[in-house]
């Protein structure tokens, strides 16, 4: 920056202020613009203080300013200066703010990444800086490429490679969040995961095959964990051995202590039997098996943890729409007359060695889903009775 261009700078009829070169004189001072303003010294005070003298003699004073070529670069310069001080000091201190350990939100089968928008403000507004990992709907498509696998049609598909663009947008947005987290004093190096649906076994996918450095939290909503039973008349494993697999690679809290596990499932809707013919009597779960002396009544057990009423005997005939989820349920489970959250059955949520938690009136997806009517697992009345374990 030469002298001309402050000397080729002037307002007719009125002093350049000399507030102008003290505000000048700080910002340099506090390391704005420092560069630009090395070459401003006690020469250039003197030049524009003899062009000021000239300004207070002249007769005609007119609110006129004389802008050269070289001048408009002087003054956006200045505003610059003024400026980036200012948003300085509007800026706040991320550093000053108690924050929480980072979410990441990882979107169910079928679902994108604008579904858990309201998810991600309840989360923030509870001072959870939270990540989405980036899916689309179309996404889903890639999984058709197992159709190409022979192992898909033996029901033993493992995976990768067919499930690797997934694993991979895991591994984006858990870089994401750790950077943004990197602005917070009290975020930590590691992350929370929060899996719904297929993203909670997905999860344990991806820590099996990239390991557990990096988080510290798995909480499932609405996760069908376990693999349906074999042999089962009528059951069709719809993951083709996808989840068999996860059962035997890392079976429960398999990380655990280094990763806690928090498993919630929820009891918005119970199945019922397609043909009144089919029996009840016991209920594998995956976690522990239990036969109810109590024909009408069936409890799990998840480590020493009572779940709970999982499964009852039926006192009236099921509805059309029970016995229609009470046949998605058998798809995932095996048995058809069970509660769960609509979508997948409460049983098959839970995990040995986690905590688990069993939600009322809860629905399993945000899309189709009323805060006030039909609440999800991320409604914030829902949201309530799980996110301190975020907070830990």
């Amino acid at each position: 920056m030469s002298v001309g261009l402050l000397e080729n700078c002037s307002v007719i009829g009125k002093p350049f202020p000399c507030t102008d070169f003290r505000m000048l004189h700080c910002a340099h001072s506090a390391g704005f613009a420092s560069r630009s303003m090395a070459l401003v010294d006690l020469s250039i005070f003197s030049s524009v203080k003899a062009q000021t003298s000239r300004l207070r003699r002249r007769k005609e004073r007119k609110p006129v300013l004389e802008i050269g070529s070289r001048t408009s670069v002087a003054v956006l310069l200045l505003n610059a200066v003024s400026t980036s001080q200012e948003s300085e000091q509007c800026r706040p201190s991320n550093k000053l703010q108690a924050q929480y350990r980072p979410a990441v939100v990882l979107p169910g089968l079928g679902n994108n990444s604008a579904d858990y928008a309201s998810l991600v403000s309840s989360l923030e507004a509870r001072g959870i800086s939270s990540t989405v990992a980036e899916v689309s709907r179309a996404d889903w498509l890639r999984n058709a490429a197992g159709l190409l696998d022979g192992n898909y049609w033996k029901g033993t598909l493992t995976p990768r490679p067919v499930l690797d663009w997934y694993l991979e947008r895991i591994r984006r947005a858990i870089e994401v969040a750790k950077d943004l987290s990197s602005r917070f004093a009290d975020a930590g190096d590691k992350v929370s995961i929060i899996g719904h649906s297929a993203g909670g076994w997905l999860a344990r996918v991806y820590m099996a095959e990239f390991g557990t450095s990096d988080i510290a939290l798995l909480l499932t909503l609405g996760t069908p964990h376990l693999p349906p039973p074999k042999g089962k008349s009528g059951v069709f494993d719809q993951t083709r051995g996808l989840l068999d697999y996860v059962e035997k690679t890392c079976p429960g809290a398999f990380y655990k202590p280094d990763v806690s596990y928090v498993c919630v499932a929820g009891r918005y809707l119970k199945g019922g039997k397609f043909f009144p013919a089919e029996s009840l009597s016991v209920i594998s779960t995956g976690v522990e098996s239990l036969a109810s002396s109590d024909p009408k009544l069936l409890v799990t057990a998840v480590g020493s943890e009572k779940v709970g009423a999982a499964v009852e005997a039926e006192h009236a005939p099921a509805s059309f729409r029970e016995r229609i989820i009470g046949q998605a349920y058998k798809q995932v489970c095996g048995l058809s007359n069970v509660w769960g959250d609509g979508v997948v059955p409460e049983i098959s949520s839970l995990l040995d060695g986690a905590i688990n938690i069993t939600l009322d009136g809860v629905y399993h997806s945000p899309v189709g889903s009323d805060d006030s009517k039909r609440p999800w697992y991320g409604s914030p009345s829902v949201l309530e009775q799980w996110i301190h374990y975020l907070l830990d």
